[in-house]
């Protein structure tokens, strides 16, 4: 992650050492008054990764309540930031962090009369660097991705009613403050529609998804230049979510088979498909994809009431679970190239914490 400060911290990036200053960045979020909480991370054909080596990381730390004490941790190579914009500290999510260490994110749980609220937050993550992002006339936005470029994706929704289910979605991409609806060319679409964009990288394609009448998901690609679609297959899928897509145009997101299993994926850029399930999990969704082919997302074990969401890394074919002590779900949704990972979870409060976690 790159920063106004220089960092110390070195790093081994495909056989180079950068300098980095993980300790400084805590100092400074701190002395800014940004909400931390550390010690945590959390939670929103081919060739399968199913039952692939797996390692469990507890991390170390306390979750409290809404105003979470200042304090700072390390763990399995991490040290870990909960950052909440303080217009909201009830509910924020975390989604994409890119190279230059900015994040994607919003606050508001989207109920009724608590709208989301888009924003891209920079370092040294003080409160005065939430930066508003919402498109023009909307009641609720999420910014879901953004690239090294300054683009950013999300969607958008012009209600904010009493079931946020029953809320239309719009995708969008945004550059130098001008915005761009986008909604896939379809007359199936879900009543009310739902289309959005997850991702996006530095040649300018999204990724998303698109719901049809029937409720099912159909992933996409889109070309920013140009405006062209094309669809996201996974064999065996009846359900498709598009959620991200690195620099080589590897994708990654989840599918639903005919028997219901949710499992995640990734399609590689020559057309193979890797199928990741994390073994005796009830469903596993991939949110995340680095350059190097890192992948994060969630895991759930149990159903119904006694449901628990994990969140994962994926790299080399082994998953590493990463859960906040204390969290009733955790999940990690990005991932950049130098391994800084965000995501959000839940807190012993019921709070919806954002994270930051830098290897």
């Amino acid at each position: 992650m790159k920063n106004a400060q220089q960092r110390t911290l070195g790093r081994l990036i495909r056989g180079g050492t950068r300098p980095r200053t993980a300790a400084k960045l805590l100092a400074g979020a701190l002395a800014s008054t940004a909400v931390l909480a550390a010690a945590g991370c959390s939670a929103f054909g081919g060739t399968s990764a199913a039952g692939g080596g797996t390692e469990n990381v507890s991390l170390s730390g306390s979750a409290t309540s809404n105003a979470a004490p200042i304090a700072n941790g390390k763990v399995a190579g991490y040290q870990v930031l909960t950052l909440n914009d303080q217009r909201d500290i009830t509910f924020n999510q975390l989604l994409g962090i890119n190279n230059e260490g900015a994040i994607a994110g919003y606050f508001g749980s989207g109920n009724a009369g608590h709208p989301n609220k888009g924003y891209v937050l920079t370092p040294p993550f003080a409160q005065g660097d939430f930066g508003n992002e919402n498109f023009p006339g909307s009641m609720q936005t999420q910014v879901t991705g953004l690239n090294d470029l300054g683009v950013t994706v999300g969607f958008f929704s012009t209600q904010n009613g009493a079931t946020p289910a029953d809320d239309n979605n719009f995708g969008f991409w945004s550059a130098r403050g001008r915005f761009h609806k986008v909604d896939f060319p379809t007359r199936n679409n879900a009543n009310p529609p739902v289309n959005q964009l997850l991702g996006v990288n530095n040649s300018g394609v999204a990724v998303g998804f698109y719901n049809d009448s029937k409720g099912n998901s159909h992933g996409y690609t889109y070309r920013l230049n140009g405006g062209w679609f094309r669809s996201v297959t996974v064999r065996g899928a009846t359900s498709l979510t598009a959620a991200a897509i690195n620099n080589a145009g590897a994708i990654a997101g989840f599918y639903t088979n005919a028997a219901g299993t949710v499992d995640g994926f990734v399609k590689w850029q020559n057309g193979r498909v890797a199928t990741l399930a994390v073994r005796g999990a009830s469903m596993t969704q991939a949110f995340g994809i680095n350059d190097r082919g890192e992948v994060v997302g969630t895991y759930s074990t149990g159903t119904g009431d006694n449901a628990v969401t994990h969140g994962f890394t994926w790299a080399n074919g082994k998953f590493t679970t990463v859960d906040y002590p204390a969290a009733s779900s955790t999940a990690l949704n990005g991932v950049n190239d130098e391994g800084d990972i965000v995501g959000f979870y839940t807190d012993a409060a019921g709070n919806t914490d954002g994270f930051v976690g830098l290897p």
